[in-house]
């Protein structure tokens, strides 16, 4: 019995994931500057998620978040953490 090829998809590329990057070490203190928050306070994105693979996110980065909406741009930010 042959065995189906795996589909390679770019999930980054799809149309419905909002833009996502990795921040530096300098920019996660900025963030977390500007908003008086720590790294607890991030909501969690699981290093086995999808977009944190092909992003090649390593835990304990911080990824930015960037929606296009109606009324402008919506910019979040989340930690990747292990199960």
């Amino acid at each position: 019995m042959k065995k189906k090829p795996v589909k390679i998809i770019d999930v980054l590329s799809h149309v419905m994931l909002p833009k996502m990057e990795i921040l530096s070490e300098g920019e996660k203190e900025k963030v977390f500057k500007k908003y008086s928050i720590d790294e607890s306070q991030l909501p969690i994105m699981l290093s086995t998620d999808p977009a944190a693979v092909a992003l090649k996110a390593s835990v304990g980065d911080v990824i930015k978040v960037t929606r296009k909406e109606e009324t402008g741009e919506c910019v979040g930010y989340r930690i990747v953490r292990e199960k």
